[in-house]
């Protein structure tokens, strides 16, 4: 197996000193499919920043497909541009990721400023809009869609780059039951594709069958348990110990 994320001894505090991540141990192999599960502010959201770049750890050790990410990478445009075509990321409140004023240019924001061709733009714009069924909704407003809307664009604007890793946080919010249907069925289709899928989550309802794998944190931001996630679902005790059921 070919390793893609290697996270050692991460530690990470907000501004004020408050812990969000404490001595986090993880390896990801290419192509799994991983759940990240805890109670309400265990650290399941910051580390998904971290994955993506977004914030740096105090302490520790973040490596992506053989190389260590370090803040100098992070502040390096050039850098950045090529990072966010191998893994993508997908906020938990959608709208922070639309800020275009149609949704053809929120799913082509991304590829244009990798200097792509207009023609070749257009295609691969065409073909997301196809895939997640939202061909009708190219010319509206990103602000005037619904929240299941907002979401399925949000993930188009991640897929138009073909990232290898995608990382979701908590991408079930405010959806309705169809829009979970239909994100659970798009999450196993891209992991069968090969694709990494990395999600933190707590409608383990809608996710069932789409992890093999699973991470759990503690309220103490550190992580407890980590294996097969049929296994740790059906340990009812445990996740009710945990705050997490």
């Amino acid at each position: 197996m070919i390793l893609v994320i290697v996270l050692k001894d991460i530690n990470y505090s907000y501004d004020c000193g408050v812990p969000a991540l404490k001595n986090v141990n993880i390896k990801i192999n290419a192509g799994e499919s991983v759940a990240f599960i805890g109670p309400n502010g265990s650290g399941k959201s910051t580390l998904m920043k971290l994955i993506n770049g977004l914030v740096n750890p105090d302490s520790g050790s973040y490596e992506f497909e053989g190389l260590k990410i370090t803040s100098k990478h992070l502040q390096n445009d050039m850098f950045l541009k090529k990072f966010h075509k191998k893994i993508g990321f997908v906020f938990q409140n959608s709208e922070v990721q639309l800020f275009c004023s149609n949704v053809y240019d929120e799913i082509a924001f991304g590829i244009r400023q990798m200097n792509m061709p207009e023609d070749e733009v257009r295609i691969r714009v065409e073909d997301i809009l196809n895939l997640l069924k939202v061909d009708n909704l190219k010319d509206r407003q990103p602000y005037h869609l619904s929240g299941g809307e907002k979401r399925k664009i949000a993930i188009a604007s991640v897929l138009v780059m073909n990232p290898d890793v995608l990382v979701f946080d908590e991408p079930m919010n405010g959806l309705d039951p169809e829009s979970k249907r239909f994100l659970k069925k798009l999450m196993i289709e891209l992991n069968e594709a090969g694709k990494t899928i990395l999600c933190s989550t707590h409608d383990f309802e809608y996710v069932e069958g789409v992890f093999k794998r699973v991470v759990v944190f503690s309220k103490d931001h550190t992580i407890i348990r980590d294996g097969d996630y049929k296994e740790i679902m059906e340990d009812k005790k445990f996740l009710f110990d945990n705050n997490i059921i």
